[in-house]
């Protein structure tokens, strides 16, 4: 029954987020473009509030899921509210230190601080709240209000700019209010669904988990969250610094529509994370190695049919656009990180091993060894190169290529278990073979005709393969259950 309500979780989060993408996606081509240089103060202030939410969360959301299946059911509901408490107390004292360093710091971008905070508080609490949907197994609707109003509210902002309705400031006047409004509508759904009671005494809580053991492990997912940003972000915050604003504009088209990539791989992280913290906790390590391999099998087969796409088709589809001449710099950065998304996937959840095993630590230094590299080859590529955003998607790739092949390595040589066996190979030799081959096929000079020829193609023959050849379970999975409702039905 978990593992049928864990396949049924799975599925409408992908299906969720994927209406998100396709928003984003039709909004990038035909909205964004239009306007670079404000998406990338937009970008710019989001980096900004990337920043600040995971010193509001201070670890409390990760602590969520880690101590919960060690927890009385009235503990549990006590550890949620003392990370309640904790993002309201550090977002005050966060305040106050902000508004204090406007005085000292001169900083000619420091205004955008303060847009960014009221969106950072929101998202601690939005960070915390899913952890809670997450333990609760009611993923689905706060999933959907997390990625359908900020997606439709950026493109309506837009628009209204455009029109000439608002200016720059009412326009991220009205971008952070849209993220209020998530906030309430997530807060009622959950409380809804999860009452709690007013008793703020947390002795009981920390009568069962040592308060040294709480403190001292959201400490280190503070560290590894906060040290993310700059490991997987900093990009867009350092772009408009050594660049502009329109480049970060330009830059974010390709993280946007790269990003797609990556949707069934966040999907899958959070629906598993208690799974993986309970199976590790309980020292089942053998089924945590099958649903390592089974999930990180998916994702690739999952992420290679896009990026095949992608590689086949994009060209063609921004050619057929009013807006190709504004998107066509855009297309080498969706590949580079589309390759970055697409070998992230490939590896699994590692991050979740590691983060609920008693090797948490080792994040912290994999994520600060990420940052010295990630931002040193920025860096480099920024002030010593000419290779401008196109430098710093190289960057981001190498970076995380040795980032994931490291976290590979301490896994196994800890846990003994790989994401990979024979199948996981037989499946990368199918794709591989298939995308090259209809890559090298003739172009259709009628671009309509070459991008759903090339991609269609690649999708029908990967899919069918695959199946026929058993490499990929979920796959089967869901393809014999719709043959068997068809039979059903006749």
């Amino acid at each position: 029954m978990q593992e049928n309500n864990t396949h049924k979780q799975a599925f409408w989060f992908t299906i969720i987020n994927y209406v998100g993408i396709i928003i984003g996606v039709v909004s990038t081509i035909f909205v964004y473009p239009n306007d670079k240089e404000f998406l990338g103060i937009v970008r710019y202030v989001d980096s900004i509030a990337q920043i600040l939410f995971p010193i509001m969360v201070f670890g409390g959301a990760q602590a969520l899921i880690h101590f919960y299946p060690d927890l009385s059911e009235s503990n549990r509901m006590q550890l949620f509210k003392y990370g309640i408490r904790t993002i309201l107390l550090v977002s005050c004292i966060l305040f106050l230190v902000l508004f204090l360093g406007n005085q000292f710091v001169d900083w000619n971008n420091y205004q955008y601080v303060f847009y960014a905070f009221p969106i950072a508080f929101s998202l601690a609490f939005v960070e915390l709240f899913k952890r809670q949907a997450t333990n609760l197994q009611k993923l689905s609707i706060p999933t959907f209000y997390e990625k359908i109003i900020p997606k439709l509210a950026l493109p309506f902002v837009f628009i209204l700019l455009l029109s000439g309705y608002f200016d720059v400031i009412s326009s991220l006047v009205a971008f952070i209010i849209s993220y209020f409004i998530l906030l309430v509508l997530l807060s009622v759904y959950l409380f809804g669904q999860y009452k709690i009671n007013m008793n703020f005494d947390f002795s009981s809580l920390f009568s069962q988990i040592s308060k040294r053991d709480y403190y001292k492990y959201s400490f280190y997912s503070f560290v590894g969250s906060f040290g993310s940003f700059f490991a997987f972000r900093v990009d867009s915050f350092m772009i408009p610094e050594f660049l502009s604003f329109e480049a970060n504009g330009t830059y974010s088209i390709g993280v946007m529509l790269a990003s797609a990539l990556a949707i069934p791989a966040t999907g899958m992280y959070a629906i598993y994370a208690p799974q993986v913290s309970s199976l590790i906790k309980s020292g089942n390590i053998k089924v945590l190695g099958e649903k390592y391999i089974e999930t990180s099998k998916l994702l690739f087969f999952i992420g290679a049919v896009l990026f095949g796409c992608i590689i086949l088709g994009i060209d063609s589809l921004f050619q057929m656009l009013p807006t190709y001449d504004k998107l066509v710099d855009s297309i080498p950065i969706i590949v580079i990180l589309g390759a970055n998304v697409l070998f992230n996937m490939a590896t699994g959840f590692n991050s979740e091993i590691i983060s609920y095993s008693k090797y948490f630590r080792f994040n912290i230094i994999s994520v600060l060894v990420l940052v010295v590299l990630n931002i040193s080859l920025n860096v480099y590529f920024l002030t010593q190169t000419n290779l401008g955003i196109i430098g710093v998607a190289f960057a981001s790739l190498i970076a995380m290529t040795l980032f994931n092949s490291f976290k590979l390595y301490f896994i196994y040589s800890k846990f003994g278990i790989l994401p990979f066996d024979k199948k996981y190979a037989q499946l990368f030799f199918v794709i591989l073979v298939i995308t090259s081959a209809i890559y090298f096929l003739p172009e259709f000079s009628n671009h309509f005709v070459n991008l759903f020829f090339k991609t269609g193609l690649n999708i029908a023959l990967i899919v069918w393969l695959t199946y026929k050849l058993k490499l990929v379970f979920s796959l089967n999975f869901w393809i014999d259950k719709l043959i068997n409702i068809g039979k059903q039905k006749h």
